[in-house]
C-alpha cells in the first residue's frame, strides 16, 4: 500500500423489526463483532460493495435502504482502512455464515440479533460511534452516549454533491 492512501470497505448496519423492537445485525470474526463489510472492488461503488458484502456473509438479500442514502466512514484503522456504512432494514430473521472460497471456511464463526444495548456491550470502540450514527439515523430513542462524530458522506468525500 501507498503511504498515505486509505483502503475502503464499505458495510451494513442491518436491522429487522421485531414485536420486542428494533434487533440489529452483528458478525464474530475472532474475538471482533461488527456489522457485515468488506473491501470495495475496483470500479465498485461503496453502496453496491456493502449490499454485496451482506449477501456473501449472510446470505441476506431483501435489503431496503428505508432511510436513505446516508453513509457514515468511521476513521482509518487498520493500516489506514476506512470503513463506510449504510443502514438497512431486512425480513429475513435466518442468517447462514456461508464458506469462503478463499478462505476455506466461513469468514465468521457467529452472528448474533442484539438489541441496541447489547450491541453496544458486544462491540469494539471503533464501531460504537456507527452503531450511535445508526440509532439516530432511524430516529430511534436511545442513549446517545458520547456524541457521534461529524464525518462527511460517502458522496461528499469521494467529491460528488
Amino acid at each position: 500500500m501507498v503511504p498515505g492512501t486509505q483502503r475502503l470497505s464499505a458495510g451494513v448496519v442491518v436491522v429487522r423489526r421485531t414485536d420486542d423492537g428494533w434487533r440489529f445485525l452483528l458478525l464474530r470474526a475472532f474475538n471482533h463483532w461488527d456489522f457485515p463489510k468488506g473491501m470495495v472492488e475496483a470500479g465498485e461503488e461503496p453502496r453496491a460493495a456493502a449490499v454485496r458484502e451482506v449477501r456473501e456473509e449472510s446470505l441476506i438479500d431483501d435489503l431496503s435502504f428505508g432511510w436513505g442514502q446516508a453513509s457514515m466512514r468511521t476513521g482509518p484503522y487498520s493500516r489506514g482502512k476506512v470503513a463506510c456504512y449504510y443502514v438497512a432494514e431486512t425480513w429475513t430473521s435466518d442468517v447462514t455464515l456461508p464458506m469462503n472460497p478463499e478462505l476455506g471456511r466461513p469468514e465468521h464463526s457467529e452472528f448474533r440479533w442484539v438489541t441496541f444495548d447489547e450491541a453496544m456491550e458486544l462491540v469494539s470502540p471503533r464501531v460504537r460511534p456507527v452503531l450511535r450514527w445508526a440509532a439516530q439515523v432511524m430516529n430511534l430513542p436511545v442513549d446517545p452516549g458520547e456524541p457521534v462524530p461529524r464525518v462527511p458522506t460517502a458522496q461528499a468525500l469521494d467529491g460528488t454533491p
